[in-house]
């Protein structure tokens, strides 16, 4: 599986890094590092900022990352997404101060541990928690089209992962709990006898999936429908019983429950819902809700949560959203009742303050590729899995060659296509595409893609024994093209290609020199919009590279997000 080499930095050598960026001589920092052991000098420093608000923005993870779960060790802090029918499974971000995230790597990076064969659009992976116990890290997660719920363990959050354990026990989005006694708790969603929606618990061996106890109804949640995304914790010797419910739609919402036994009985937060904007009437943020909290080091709380911003203008605001659900962080105070206040009294902003473990630098959500480097970036996902062979990077050329097959965008399969989530509403994607065979019909170019079903294409094509440039789109049960003309390539040896993209559209352009663009269409946001789809999904839209029926190489690809 492709990813890119990090460099191991020790301890020692991170802490002389933070010092130096202080002031301080390397002489003093290896004193300062010897005296306070790796990062307590840091924690110092941070302690004495405990309390200082500082302004960040949300969403601090933009772009399709939906059902986020958090866990700390020490001053780092880990992070987890959904990632669906796309390869590979489960990103992990890094963070110190809960605003500037690195990718990092992802938990599932095989075949073996992630089968994907055809699934259909918004199947294979569900709702992820990940959690840390005595120097090991655990993620749980759903497969819904192969599999159900299991568990993989790393000591590295940024290593190889183990195999699945799988785990006998049904539903989507488990949850693990390890207690002061030893036990640990799994939870997930389930249905009683009647049919009913509920939270199922058993106790686990997290590293074989073995089940100690039977599984039992936890919760039938505190009215809102599907309840489901349950974390247990254990707070201050009480238990703890967070839920996602009312759907993940406009309706989301996140409640909690406590009690004195893992097993209950819970009573009812008195304010619930503790997070939702089903009736907040700014319109800059829906459907908030599948949270996840952690304490800081400083001992601060803190939610990271799922949101949606809807595409429009300011005066045509619509209730539909096409980057996907996105990463929000809240501050979390606890009330004089020992329950949970998250933000405004449960509702966020795009732009919040709160007393961060570490100052919030600027973001910067670019990326580019000129294929020099071996390996593809972590950023990259894959459709399904991926024949990695038809993936040949270049770096002696600055090219990657693209093997496209008879599978096409259209189907729910693995055509050769590689992406990235688009992470901002105003993006100017990019790329050189050199064709490298004349079969008719091949097809080869960039795509705004949300599903097989749902997806522009600006690409050349052959036809009739000439080159042409095609804007295509399938929306539905609808694919055509929508713009074509002749591409005289007698004098080039390929040809750019650019999208921008706004809140309402997508422009696609060519250009032969790369310096003067000709307008060849444009496409709607709403048609990649999660609201529009045919069927129930939960993903994002993504830009990205593909080929069909033959061969080409690309050069110079690039994305600038400007929002």
């Amino acid at each position: 599986m492709p990813g890119r080499k990090r460099e191991n930095e020790d301890e020692c050598g991170r802490k002389i890094w933070y010092d130096r960026a202080r002031g301080l001589t390397s002489a003093e920092s290896v004193i300062f590092s010897e005296i306070f052991c790796g990062r307590k000098a840091e924690n110092e420093i941070r302690a004495r900022e405990r309390g200082k608000p500082m302004k960040y923005k949300n969403p601090v993870i933009p772009g399709y990352h939906p059902d986020p779960s958090i866990c700390r060790v020490g001053d780092d802090f880990y992070l987890v997404n959904s990632t669906f029918e796309y390869f590979p499974g489960v990103p992990v971000h890094h963070s110190t101060n809960l605003v500037n995230w690195e990718l990092i790597g992802h938990c599932l990076t095989r075949e073996e541990q992630l089968p994907l064969q055809k699934c259909r659009p918004s199947g294979g992976i569900y709702a992820p928690t990940i959690r840390y116990c005595n120097g090991w890290f655990f993620m749980t997660t759903t497969n819904v089209s192969n599999g159900g719920n299991f568990i993989i363990h790393s000591r590295r959050p940024d290593g190889e992962w183990s195999d699945p354990a799988w785990v006998d026990q049904g539903g989507i989005d488990p949850s693990l709990l390890f207690d002061e006694d030893g036990k640990v708790y799994f939870t997930s969603t389930g249905t009683n006898q009647e049919g009913r929606q509920c939270i199922m618990i058993c106790e686990v061996d997290p590293f074989t999936g073995q089940k100690y106890t039977e599984s039992r109804i936890l919760s039938y949640g505190c009215g809102g429908r599907f309840p489901e995304g349950p974390h247990l914790y254990k707070i201050r010797g009480k238990y703890y019983l967070m839920l996602a419910e009312g759907g993940t739609e406009f309706g989301h919402m996140e409640t909690i429950q406590r009690s004195d036994h893992p097993y209950g009985p819970y009573e009812t937060c008195p304010h619930n819902p503790i997070l939702s904007h089903k009736e907040d009437m700014r319109g800059e943020i829906y459907c908030t809700g599948h949270a996840d909290m952690t304490e800081d080091a400083n001992g601060n709380w803190w939610m990271v949560c799922l949101a949606v911003r809807p595409c429009g203008n300011e005066n045509n605001r619509l209730m539909q959203h096409h980057l996907g659900r996105e990463t929000f962080l809240s501050p979390v105070v606890w009330d004089e009742d020992g329950w949970p206040v998250v933000g405004d009294h449960g509702l966020i902003d795009l732009e919040m303050d709160g007393p961060l473990p570490g100052t919030p630098e600027n973001v910067c959500w670019d990326f580019a590729d000129d294929f020099t480097e071996p390996v593809f970036s972590f950023r990259y996902n894959f459709l399904r899995n991926p024949r990695m062979e038809h993936y040949i990077r270049k770096p002696e050329e600055g090219r990657l060659l693209l093997v496209g097959t008879e599978v096409t965008l259209n189907e729910q399969d693995t055509p050769t296509w590689v992406g990235i989530r688009q992470q901002g509403f105003v993006t100017e994607t990019m790329v050189y595409v050199v064709p490298k065979c004349c079969r008719e019909g091949m097809r080869a170019g960039i795509t705004a893609f949300y599903n097989n079903d749902y997806h522009y294409d600006l690409c050349l094509t052959r036809e009739s024994g000439s080159w042409k440039l095609c804007l295509a789109k399938h929306v539905h049960d609808i694919f055509a093209v929508t713009a074509r003309m002749e591409a005289d390539l007698s004098g080039a040896e390929g040809i750019w290609l650019k999208i921008l993209s706004d809140r309402e559209s997508y422009h696609f352009y060519f250009s032969i020199d790369g310096r003067i663009w000709q307008l060849l269409g444009r496409g709607l946001a709403v048609g990649l919009c999660t609201e529009g789809t045919r069927t129930t999904t939960f993903t994002g839209t993504y830009l990205a590279m593909f080929a069909e029926n033959g061969e080409a190489e690309f050069a110079d690809f690039s994305i600038r997000v400007s929002d």
